[in-house]
């Protein structure tokens, strides 16, 4: 993959650009995270350009965007689970400290993690685990992520 759709990722998710889109939906774009240390990692991306925080939506769209969010950690959560027995949880968060659009990321969690990490924040884990490793070999998983998303939409 290149990473000319990284640059803007809402933008190359609107025009149909962005590799990481699983689904869209009401309020944003699943997709699946360009790292996946922890298989299944997958963010909520927001689809309305220039907006930053969950506050800079309506009140209607901010309950879409977080009834997305659940959906989201929901067929994670299925997903994950079904394909390893060591899956504990999903942690969902909306941070914004790096990148400046609204998202939300869904962090599955397994208990195979490392002691000093299993209970504490991703964000721990060494920068060596950020390198972007999303790949032909995450095909199956894209492909039951996107089918689980579908199964639980209304």
């Amino acid at each position: 993959m290149t990473d000319d759709w990284q640059r803007d990722r809402v933008g190359s998710a609107l025009r149909g650009e962005n590799p990481t889109v699983l689904r869209r939906l009401g309020a944003g774009f699943a997709v699946i995270g360009d790292t996946q240390f922890l298989p299944g990692y997958c963010v909520l991306l927001t689809d309305t350009p220039n907006v930053g925080r969950l506050t800079d939506l309506p009140k209607t769209r901010r309950l879409e965007f977080l009834a997305e969010m659940e959906l989201l950690g929901e067929a994670v959560e299925n997903v994950c689970a079904q394909r390893d027995s060591g899956f504990r949880r999903v942690n969902l968060e909306i941070l914004g400290n790096t990148d400046p659009f609204l998202h939300a990321h869904v962090w599955p969690r397994y208990d195979w993690e490392p002691a000093d990490k299993v209970g504490r924040p991703v964000w721990l884990y060494p920068v060596e685990n950020w390198a972007s490793s999303l790949g032909p070999q995450h095909d199956s998983l894209r492909s039951e992520l996107t089918a689980e998303i579908d199964r639980l939409r209304p």
